[in-house]
């Protein structure tokens, strides 16, 4: 038996339950939302899809102490309009987060959960700590999406730019999921070939390949103000790695006790969280980006 809860049903939680309904990825599904006609409304809609559906999920409504038996939680709570502003900052969430993040953990400790948390909420690398300390999770049980959605932008841009499919690239987007993230070129690669070597066969410009991944996010954002859909996919693919055992390598918010934060950097998922974390053979200049993420992800986090 599948059980999965979504914590904040808004546009990204919303998204990220009907990625579970529609996928079957779940036998039983647990929604909370401080609005409970909004989570009431959005348990009856779902209700409503199974008989057009080929799965069936039983959908349970603000029950914590059914989180004792969760194998997966997913934190979906924000407040997005914090973000619409001009030079918007990830850790403008931080302060309202931070008061949600304590609550919810209280009750997510209060139950008994022993499963894995994966969260979404922003700062997601603040948040992850934050996350460790209420609920008294080990480290390798508390997993952010970090740059798994960055890095599949990068791969999108990478496909646009020579003509492939995001899956013929490999590549990660390192360090915060925020404005110190950076592309690790060093390790992308098309259709198994080094990107560099590519680039200077076909006359590419990587900066405009790097301008195109950081761009992306902005467009969909003040496009509809609000990001849901790549990043709900990002998110189940986790909740499915972590149900399915499948021990995949992916670039999620974990914590790097060399840089002593959460940040984004290759780790295996499995049913127990982070099964194993990866070790990457990055550049100088790479490595100098990593420790000046984790450094802003600190004093960002101390100053909030």
């Amino acid at each position: 038996m599948r059980k999965v809860a979504v914590i904040g049903m808004g546009n990204v939680g919303a998204a990220v339950a009907h990625q579970l309904v529609v996928g079957g990825y779940a036998d039983e599904l647990y929604l909370y939302d401080k609005n409970e006609a909004k989570v009431k409304a959005d348990a009856l809609d779902f209700e409503d899809s199974m008989d057009n559906l080929p799965f069936n999920v039983n959908i349970t409504v603000n029950d914590y102490d059914a989180l004792k038996d969760v194998e997966v939680i997913v934190s979906a709570m924000g407040n997005i309009r914090l973000l619409d502003v001009p030079n918007p900052d990830r850790f403008a969430e931080l302060k309202h987060n931070r008061v949600q993040v304590e609550e919810v953990g209280a009750k997510i400790k209060a139950s008994g959960f022993h499963g894995v948390l994966v969260d979404i909420t922003n700062p997601c690398d603040a948040i992850c700590q934050l996350y460790k300390e209420t609920t008294g999770l080990p480290y390798e049980k508390v997993i952010g999406t970090g740059t798994l959605l960055d890095s599949a932008r990068l791969h999108r841009a990478v496909g646009k730019f020579f003509g492939v499919h995001p899956k013929a690239v490999k590549g990660y987007s390192l360090g915060e999921h925020g404005d110190s993230q950076f592309v690790a070129w060093s390790t992308v690669k098309v259709l198994e070939q080094p990107i560099a070597e590519l680039a200077k066969e076909k006359n590419i410009d990587l900066n405009a390949v790097d301008e195109e991944t950081r761009q992306g996010g902005f467009t969909v954002f003040y496009g509809k103000k609000y990001t849901n859909y790549g990043i709900a996919a990002a998110a189940v693919r986790l909740v499915h790695a972590v149900l399915s055992d499948s021990k995949e390598q992916m670039p999620v918010s974990n914590y790097r006790e060399e840089y002593h934060s959460y940040l984004s950097y290759p780790a295996i998922v499995g049913r127990e969280g982070i099964v194993k974390q990866c070790k990457l053979d990055l550049t100088e200049e790479e490595l100098q980006k990593l420790q000046h993420s984790a450094d802003t992800i600190l004093s960002k986090a101390q100053a909030k």
